[in-house]
C-alpha cells in the first residue's frame, strides 16, 4: 500500500518549541513550563496562522514524548459549539488519571471563542473540578469572546503577527526541503496573499508547486484566487477619477477571471485604499464606502450590485 504524503502544513509543522517561527517571548515561557512541568491553564490569543496550535502541540510533544496521545487531547470548538462536547469529550478526558503523578494532562480547544456562552460556563466548571490533573489551553482569535470567569483562571498569551523576515525564513525552509525555485516576485506574492497567516501561505505554496518546481507570482495569485495589488489599485483609481466604465471593467476581470467573492475583493480594496496617494479626507471616504459595502454584503445583499454601487459612489466623489 502506498504511503500517503503529509500535507505541507503537517510536514513542516515544528516538532519542538525551538522550531516555532517567531513568538520568541512566548516560546521561552513555554520552555520554562516544560522544564518545571508545572504550568497554569492558558489562553492563546491571536489571528489565524501565527503559531497558536503549533506551539501547543510542540509543548505537548516535549512534555509527553511518545505518550502524547495518552495525555494530550486536541479539539476544534468550532466543529462542536454546544454544551454536549464539554460534557462529553472534554469531561471524559479530564476525569481520566494522568500518565504520571508529576505530570498533568492537557486539553487543547482550538477556536474556543466559537463556544456558546452555555458551553463556556460548563467548561469553567470542568476546569475547576479537574484542576489537579488537567490543564486547558484555549486558542482564540478574540480573547474578549471568552467569558470572564474562564479568563480569570488562565494566563493569556498574545501571539503577535509574524514579521516578513520570519515568514521568508519559513518559505526558504520549504523551498530547500521540496527542491523548489521561488523567485522574489513569488515570495512577495506569497506574503501578500497570505496576510500573515502561515497556514494559508503553506497551502497556497503547495498548490502553486504541484505542477512545476519553479514557483512564479502568477501561479501564486492563480491558486489563491487573488488579484494582484496593481489590479485592485487600478480599479480604485479609475473610480476615483470618475471613469466608472473602466472601474467596472476591472471589477469584471476580478469576478470572472479570478472568481473572487465580494468580501475577498473588499478586503483587498481596503488594503490598497490605505496606500492610495490621495487627499486624506478622500481616503477616509473611500474606506467608509468599503466598510458600508462590506456590511451590506455580509447582511445578505447582492455582491455585484453592492460592489458596482460602491464604485459609483467613488466616481461621484470626483465631481465634488
Amino acid at each position: 500500500m502506498d504511503v500517503i504524503d503529509l500535507s505541507w502544513t503537517e510536514k513542516y509543522r515544528p516538532s519542538n518549541l525551538d522550531q516555532v517561527i517567531g513568538q520568541k517571548a512566548i516560546v521561552e515561557r513555554l520552555k520554562a513550563f516544560v522544564k518545571t512541568k508545572n504550568f497554569p491553564s492558558m489562553i492563546f490569543a491571536g489571528s489565524a496562522g501565527v503559531g497558536k496550535t503549533t506551539s501547543a502541540i510542540a509543548m505537548a510533544k516535549e512534555l509527553y514524548g511518545e505518550r502524547i496521545n495518552e495525555a494530550f487531547l486536541e479539539l476544534n470548538a468550532s466543529d462542536s459549539r454546544g454544551i454536549d462536547v464539554v460534557r462529553g469529550k472534554v469531561k471524559e478526558f479530564a476525569r481520566t488519571l494522568p500518565i504520571s503523578s508529576d505530570l498533568v494532562k492537557i486539553i487543547f480547544l482550538d477556536e474556543a471563542d466559537a463556544l456558546t456562552p452555555e458551553a463556556q460556563h460548563a467548561l469553567r466548571r470542568t476546569m475547576e473540578k479537574y484542576s489537579a490533573t488537567t490543564r486547558f489551553i484555549l486558542s482564540a482569535n478574540y480573547s474578549s469572546k471568552i467569558i470572564e470567569p474562564i479568563q480569570s483562571r488562565c494566563v493569556v498569551l498574545r501571539f503577535r503577527p509574524l514579521k516578513e523576515e520570519e515568514m521568508i525564513t519559513y518559505i526558504k525552509r520549504i523551498e530547500e526541503g521540496e527542491g523548489l525555485d521561488i523567485d522574489q516576485k513569488a515570495i512577495d506574492a506569497l506574503l501578500y496573499v497570505s496576510e500573515g497567516d502561515l497556514r494559508k501561505l503553506t497551502n497556497v505554496l503547495q498548490g502553486a508547486a504541484v505542477l512545476n518546481n519553479r514557483v512564479t507570482d502568477n501561479a501564486i495569485y492563480d491558486i489563491a484566487a487573488k488579484a494582484r495589488p496593481k489590479e485592485i489599485a487600478a480599479m480604485l483609481r479609475y473610480a476615483l477619477s470618475g471613469d466608472f466604465e473602466k472601474a467596472r471593467a476591472e471589477l469584471n476581470t476580478l469576478v470572472l477571471m479570478y472568481g473572487m467573492s465580494g468580501e475577498d475583493i473588499l478586503i483587498q480594496c481596503y488594503r490598497e485604499a490605505l496606500a492610495l496617494d490621495t487627499d486624506q479626507k478622500l481616503k477616509l471616504k473611500v474606506i467608509s464606502d468599503i466598510g458600508d459595502c462590506n456590511f451590506k454584503i455580509v447582511e445578505g445583499a447582492n455582491d455585484r450590485i453592492q460592489l458596482e454601487a460602491m464604485l459609483a459612489r467613488m466616481a461621484l466623489l470626483s465631481e465634488k
